[in-house]
């Protein structure tokens, strides 16, 4: 390429990100927290449920969880699963790898109303007015976010440069979405939540 004046400028290229082998990704589950700062591709499916990944860009480190329901959840043997516990244990596990808390940004995903519902506000509405309410109240900027919708999603994130894809899961995959959180759903409620749980 030549500039006005005749001198050569480099050809500009497109910043590729490499895939990651086999052994850099990990599928996050329901009440899984991870957060690493080496680069790792976190993969999850979400139906009712909300996944956060917070990324430190300065630092390059990020994690993600996969939050059941919102707010607390008193007498559950799980408290991963449920809203505030699972954002404390995803900020402190990206502070122990090196993270700085007043940098973290936010990208958020999932709270679907995939099944119809007579409950109202239903468990997706109610996850995606947690985590904007959390993140708001944190001081945590929320950059991206799809939430709410009719149709589960897969969610992809890279921890080290924060990118996040989202796409539409097909029907096939929906009973098997449905029936893992459903699953844990009742556990929760057995457990002694001091009522009925339901998710959709």
């Amino acid at each position: 390429m030549t500039s006005r004046t005749g001198e050569q400028r480099p050809a500009r290229t497109r910043a590729t990100i490499q895939p990651l082998p086999l052994e850099q990704r990990r599928r996050i589950y329901i009440g899984e927290i991870v957060a690493s700062a080496t680069p790792m591709l976190l993969q999850t499916l979400l139906g009712s449920c909300v996944a956060v990944c917070l990324h430190d860009p300065i630092a390059c480190i990020g994690g993600m969880n996969h939050i059941l329901l919102p707010g607390r959840c008193e007498g559950d043997d799980h408290p991963s699963r449920c809203g505030v516990h699972a954002m404390e244990l995803l900020i402190n596990a990206i502070m122990k790898e090196g993270g700085d808390r007043r940098r973290l940004v936010a990208k958020v995903f999932g709270a679907g109303n995939v099944v119809a519902s007579l409950q109202s506000p239903t468990i997706g509405e109610r996850n995606a007015a947690f985590i904007r309410d959390f993140l708001s109240t944190e001081r945590i900027p929320l950059v991206a976010q799809r939430l709410g919708g009719t149709h589960p999603v897969r969610v992809n994130f890279r921890t080290d440069t924060g990118r996040a894809t989202v796409h539409t899961v097909d029907g096939s995959r929906l009973p098997k979405i449905l029936s893992a959180e459903d699953d844990y759903g009742c556990s929760f409620a057995k457990a002694g939540s001091g009522g009925e749980v339901t998710l959709f």
